[in-house]
């Protein structure tokens, strides 16, 4: 029988005060004393900051306004990396094109990441060449482990080879409800099984690891059993999860499986305590249950933040300030609907900001920074050690 964890997470938060609500939700207390904590200058505050923001783009070829104005913001290391949506792909070659460029003139090697799960979520088409990926609904009902396996590196391979080094996949989400309309029914989940789930998730990642591309289980802490769409607006799974949705991530986080997790925007009142706060804005669950509770050291990054569950319910600035409070190192805007390509130095002027009136938040910056990197070493040796390190002066 799956570990009763939600008991146990309601004690430690009733415990250690983590468990107020959207309006009250306190910054973590520094262990740091005063005059211990770390002083930063703003030109490296920013350069830290620069490494939690992942932003789409607009355009398709090297001549686009929107794809020099990326490089320029790579080139000075305003953003940790680039999301592609459909608008951004021609052809395979302009896609190599694309991403050769935005890695040659970048301050540090960039995330370059792709939705690339497989059936209805996949941004790589059959229509310019690209080989098709079965969705997991179809991989695990109809092929076995082996089968996958060799599915998922031929998949990798081709992403490696375009220069894609992040696919945000695997879906490790339950299909606790079929008829969900963001999970179940585009089939994106291997199974209602947690075991199932988790040997071919880890069949997903590991085929991908070989090949030098990184992963991000999703939708954290589970977004199986919503019956909504939280592209559309605020989904509410309070009264329909259960803690076996966090096996996959427990299990895999066990076995050293897990790169990167993101977070959901999904209400879960038993996990955040609060009927206001999603789970990616929620310190109880990413701090508390995530973090201490799970022991996940890897980076946390957030569904694009201007997804209608964000954008319908809090302001922009108050929900870059709570996700990053909350336990998110990177802070996705996919600038689909709406673009917005001066992202990056909004939210590097707002996290200065603040870090400079709170030392909480400064620690919460230099924490993702040193969490980012040393993701990022496992791709490019090129980004030494040192390079995690805050100075401190």
């Amino acid at each position: 029988m799956p570990q009763r964890i939600t008991s146990y997470i309601a004690f430690a938060c009733a415990l250690f005060g983590l468990c107020a609500p959207l309006k009250a939700d306190p910054v973590p207390g520094s262990h740091i004393p005063n005059g211990q904590r770390s002083v930063v200058d703003d030109a490296r505050l920013r350069q830290m900051i620069g490494q939690m923001v992942l932003v789409g783009f607009l355009g398709s070829e090297p001549d686009a306004d929107g794809y020099a104005r990326v490089v320029g913001q790579a080139k000075e290391g305003k953003i940790t990396g680039v999301i592609y949506l459909g608008r951004n792909i021609d052809s395979l070659k302009q896609v190599r094109q694309l991403n050769e460029g935005l890695q040659r003139f970048a301050a540090t090697p960039l995330l370059i990441a792709i939705d690339q799960e497989g059936g209805r979520i996949q941004r790589l088409t059959g229509a310019i060449g690209f080989k098709e990926t079965p969705s997991e609904s179809t991989v695990a009902k109809s092929m076995s482990p082996a089968k996958a396996a060799a599915v998922y590196q031929n998949l990798a391979s081709a992403l490696s080879d375009l220069g894609f080094n992040l696919n945000l996949a695997p879906v490790v989400d339950l299909n606790v409800n079929p008829a969900n309309p963001i999970i179940g029914k585009l089939g994106r989940s291997f199974s209602a099984d947690p075991q199932t789930v988790e040997t071919y998730a880890k069949i997903f990642i590991e085929a991908h690891r070989a090949k030098g591309v990184l992963t991000a289980l999703k939708h954290f802490p589970g977004h199986g059993s919503s019956t909504k769409d939280s592209h559309k607006g605020m989904a509410d799974v309070s009264k329909t999860w259960s803690d076996k949705e966090l096996l996959p991530y427990k299990n895999l986080i066990a076995s050293g499986d897990v790169d990167m997790i993101m977070s959901a925007h999904v209400i879960n009142d038993k996990l955040s305590f609060s009927t206001q706060i999603p789970s990616s804005l929620s310190r109880a669950t990413l701090t508390g249950l995530l973090r201490d509770n799970m022991h996940f050291k890897g980076v946390v990054i957030s569904d694009d933040m201007q997804m209608q569950a964000i954008t319908d319910n809090i302001s922009f600035e108050d929900s870059v300030l709570r996700a990053v409070r909350a336990g998110n190192d990177i802070l996705i805007f996919a600038n689909d609907k709406h673009p917005d390509p001066l992202v990056p130095e909004k939210v590097a002027a707002l996290l200065s900001e603040e870090a400079r009136k709170d030392p909480e938040m400064l620690e919460r910056i230099q924490k993702s920074y040193e969490n980012i990197m040393r993701l990022k070493r496992n791709l490019a040796p090129a980004v030494s050690e040192e390079t995690t390190l805050v100075r401190e002066r």
